[in-house]
């Protein structure tokens, strides 16, 4: 069976595997793939820490993906993929009955309050990962490549193009911010961030949450961490913002004992990162329309959730088969 998808974000290339591996003929139509820089796609400019989330539905989700990155780290380390140490603060709750991934992640631990720095109500540690996306994109390309995915670079108008340039009936919506335009859907919105990749040796992660969005995200292969970050939903400005620089380091100094004090934002910095993520009013969507399955509006949390909506994705896929075969 043959299985069109749109986009070769991380949402997309993930469910190309997961469809591939379970004996689907796929080709993935995307405007930008693996490889290129451009900042009309989210993936590349990632953080990209798997970090699974307290206040986000889908946990099955999320925990098929933890599960999944988990093995990859130990299994092939030319993915991109690490395991490392993470640190999460909050001060928008005072105990961790929401952090439902306590019993998922190895070496839960809370935190003494001794520990937390200024404003933070609760804090605690585990394991997780942290994805390069400028190594793990190509690496699953070349994965994709292998097992018989094709590629083809076009920018597509509608669904239906997309179905009779690639002469498939079942077609993935993996466009992300282009979901607004192809399923017509007005509650698609970009989400802009910036980021910094800065020097350092630490291979710990550690995010604050609440009333700020600040983190550090160690990168693999690249001598440094991601450090960011803001939310900033409608903003289009790829242009870098001075001031947010500034802001930045001062968060990331207060929830890291200074780590970062001796850098300067105007020589220290190894490359600056605007990136649009795809957000969705009122949560992702992620549903079979007919031949049509929607796959997008996972915002910052693109590669948290991948591999198990891939795997959503090819059992909506079967579904699809199953009923058609019934009727």
């Amino acid at each position: 069976m043959e299985i069109g998808i749109i986009g070769a974000g991380v949402i997309g290339l993930t469910s190309a595997l997961a469809l591939a591996e379970a004996g689907y003929s796929v080709t993935i139509v995307a405007r930008e793939l693996p490889g290129d820089n451009s900042q009309n796609w989210a993936s590349p400019w990632a953080g990209a820490g798997i970090l699974p989330h307290p206040d986000s539905e889908g946990h099955e989700l999320q925990a098929e993906s933890f599960k999944y990155y988990w093995a990859l780290a130990h299994r092939d380390p030319t993915s991109g993929v690490q395991v490392v140490d993470v640190i999460e603060y909050y001060d928008d709750r005072t105990d961790d009955s929401t952090i439902w991934y306590k019993r998922l992640v190895p070496k839960y631990r809370r935190l003494p309050t001794t520990d937390l720095p200024a404003g933070a109500k609760i804090g605690f540690t585990y394991q997780s990962m942290t994805v390069n996306p400028a190594a793990f994109l190509p690496w699953i390309k070349r994965l994709l490549d292998s097992k018989g995915v094709r590629f083809v670079r076009a920018e597509v108008r509608s669904i239906t193009e997309a179905q009779r340039m690639l002469g498939t009936k079942v077609i993935v919506n993996a466009s992300g911010v282009g979901a607004l335009d192809l399923a017509g859907d007005k509650e698609v919105v970009a989400v802009r961030g910036q980021t910094m990749l800065v020097p350092s040796e630490s291979h710990e992660m550690i995010m604050f949450q609440g009333s700020h969005y600040t983190y550090q995200i160690p990168r693999m292969y690249s001598g440094g961490v991601i450090i960011g970050g803001v939310s900033q939903e409608g903003n289009y400005d790829r242009t870098v913002t001075p001031e947010l620089r500034t802001d930045i380091l001062r968060r990331v100094n207060l929830i890291t004992k200074d780590r970062f004090q001796s850098v300067d934002v105007d020589r220290n910095v190894i490359q600056d990162l605007v990136g649009f993520r795809p957000g969705r009013k009122g949560g992702y969507r992620l549903e079979r329309e007919g031949d049509v399955i929607h796959a997008y509006g996972f915002n910052t949390l693109g590669y948290t959730y991948s591999y198990g909506v891939a795997l959503k994705v090819l059992e909506l896929v079967q579904q699809r088969s199953s009923f058609k075969s019934n009727l």
